[in-house]
């Protein structure tokens, strides 16, 4: 669920050896494509030697993405992204630098490789208190008659995690603006779409 998200708030280093080939993870607070950028540019000039810099990365609107950066297609990237998607973890970048030792590691040996520097370098983030709890919102609004103004409370009490942001009144109209915490699969705003639909017998939630 999103609400069991986490950040980093500083970088957190995982290091390790498979068949010759060093490992070097580095997970970074980074919350836009500018910060990504330019954190990757400073990696890629230290370990100008690397033969990659693979990267996965999450932010907290939903965006994702990662790159394979010259190893086999799926085998880098997308584990590294998974380990992400996994933990809870947003507005942060994992850089998976590798030094090839010339030992083929194969498929799925890469696999295993690029998995357990992403969850090394997650340990040693919660090792050190470097993680922080995330709790993401969606804003909305319910309108009603002016007449039954009290309504749209009354249905979000039903939700106890819903937070009132206040209530306008524009001529024959009541509109009362909330927010509520998001979940992973979006049950909570359909729970609530769908008790108002009942309750105001055809009426809608307006989600910004």
């Amino acid at each position: 669920m999103l609400e069991d998200m986490q950040r980093p708030v500083a970088p957190a280093v995982h290091r390790f050896r498979e068949k010759a080939s060093v490992f070097l993870t580095e997970l970074h607070p980074a919350g836009d494509a500018g910060e990504r950028e330019a954190i990757l540019v400073r990696l890629r000039k230290r370990d100008f030697d690397a033969n990659h810099h693979c990267t996965a990365w999450r932010e907290l609107g939903g965006a994702q993405g990662a790159d394979d950066d010259g190893e086999p297609s799926g085998t880098a990237g997308p584990p590294m992204l998974r380990v992400l998607e996994g933990e809870g973890l947003v507005d942060v970048l994992a850089v998976c630098i590798r030094w090839f030792g010339g030992t083929k590691l194969g498929t799925g040996g890469l696999v295993r490789a690029y998995t357990e520097g992403v969850q090394g370098a997650i340990a040693a983030a919660r090792e050190q208190g470097l993680l922080e709890a995330v709790r993401a919102w969606r804003a909305g609004s319910i309108t009603a008659e002016a007449g039954q103004a009290h309504l749209p409370f009354s249905v979000l009490g039903a939700f106890p995690e819903a937070e009132i942001l206040g209530q306008d009144f524009r001529g024959a109209q009541a509109i009362l603006r909330f927010r509520l915490p998001l979940t992973a699969d979006g049950a909570r705003e359909a729970a609530l779409a769908a008790l108002w639909l009942e309750r105001s017998r055809g009426g809608r939630v307006d989600w910004e």
